[in-house]
């Protein structure tokens, strides 16, 4: 499979932007490949999460309001998110490729899976609208994602599509502490919660 750096992933993102929206390849690009390795598999399970989760919001919500923050995640982006910033001396992002799927298919030196739950993942937004509203209308749609991470109203949300399809769903205090949800058969048990 050739690497295309315009393809579309789906019926609106493109492997470009899935792999360059990121604050830290915009920083840092002229130091980073931000494209995937292992074409034959990554590729798939960028489609896979563009045709399953994200094609299906951006039919409802719009594609001028979908905003992408955090897309695939290159071998050459998780070193520059692992370093701080000289400048700052603030790390540049949180990475944390052997549970969020950011990674996909990738494989380290060894051969092994970056992530063993494969998949794909992201971090977006919808302009304009809460984030909690934006995760009720994902559960109300019954979209098959394998996690799904909550940060606040005013944050992107982290989604991912797996085989596993595990549903998934975590929410953050603010000082970053996980809470995982179980039995999120329906929205009401999202609202006032989070």
């Amino acid at each position: 499979m050739t690497l295309q750096r315009t393809q579309l992933l789906g019926r609106y993102l493109s492997l470009e932007e899935f792999c360059t929206c990121t604050q830290t390849y915009q920083k840092y690009a002229n130091r980073i490949d931000p494209y995937p390795q292992n074409v034959e598999a990554t590729i798939p399970a960028l489609k896979d999460l563009c045709q399953h989760i994200l094609d299906p919001i951006i039919d409802h919500f719009g594609r001028e309001r979908f905003e992408l923050t955090y897309g695939f995640c290159s071998k050459d982006l998780k070193r520059f998110l692992a370093q701080k910033d000289p400048e700052t001396g603030i790390k540049n992002g949180r990475v944390d490729p052997s549970r969020d799927q950011h990674m996909a298919h990738e494989k380290n030196r060894n051969g092994k899976y970056y992530c063993d739950r494969l998949g794909a993942a992201c971090d977006f937004r919808i302009l304009g609208l809460e984030s909690d509203r934006l995760v009720e209308w994902i559960l109300e749609q019954q979209l098959p994602f394998d996690s799904l991470s909550y940060y606040g109203g005013d944050r992107p949300i982290h989604i991912s599509y797996g085989h596993q399809h595990k549903q998934d769903l975590w929410s953050f205090t603010l000082k970053g502490v996980p809470t995982r949800w179980v039995g999120i058969g329906s929205s009401s048990q999202m609202t006032g919660e989070i």
